[in-house]
């Protein structure tokens, strides 16, 4: 007795061919599909990259701003200290949601070094800084822009857009919109005790 081996067909054929054409249909979607995943773990990639670039990717921009003390304040000097670098405006919500946050970091972790500076964008009239300040009773830094310090920084035109510099001079971190405050605050703590200048 000679025995017959039979093997199933991937789809039945109804005889116009449309078997075939659903395999082929299969397969272009789950390539397509495996496509779509392959693109955004790649995106994943490079934005996680850009937010937590070992040793920062980009030397901090060498600007001076003016502060509402009228004296110059030039990011250089502030080497050998960590800064946070926030671009903001009066108009902004969430830049002033941000204060009290900011606020809080400057008075636990400027004695220690931290250097907190927010920067009014260029279109902020100053007399409306200057009432805001007085007003929410702002500790750090503030001051104003001209225009150049936010195009050296990339040309910044939405606020809050705040920049992590370490200690040597390098933008280790940068956010567009509010700041998750404990990993920052967790980050320039490190940086502090010299555990970290990433």
């Amino acid at each position: 007795m000679r025995e017959v081996w039979h093997s199933e067909p991937l789809a039945q054929s109804n005889g116009n061919g449309n078997g075939t054409k659903t395999i082929g249909v299969t397969i272009q979607m789950r390539t397509k599909e495996i496509a779509i995943a392959v693109f955004a773990l790649f995106l994943i990639g490079v934005m996680g990259y850009l937010w937590f670039t070992p040793g920062g990717a980009n030397k901090a921009p060498d600007v001076t701003v003016t502060t509402l003390d009228g004296e110059p304040l030039r990011l250089a000097d502030l080497r050998g200290r960590p800064v946070l670098w926030t671009f903001w405006a009066t108009t902004c919500p969430s830049c002033v949601e941000e204060i009290p946050h900011l606020a809080k970091l400057h008075r636990e972790l400027g004695k220690q070094g931290l250097a907190v500076v927010g920067v009014a964008m260029s279109y902020d009239p100053p007399d409306q800084v200057r009432e805001m300040v007085s007003g929410r009773d702002i500790p750090y830094t503030i001051a104003l822009d001209d225009g150049s310090a936010a195009r050296a920084f990339g040309d910044v035109k939405l606020t809050p857009t705040t920049f992590l510099i370490n200690p040597e001079g390098r933008i280790v971190q940068q956010k567009l919109g509010e700041l998750d405050m404990e990993l920052i605050e967790g980050r320039i703590i490190d940086m502090l005790n010299g555990t970290s200048s990433s």
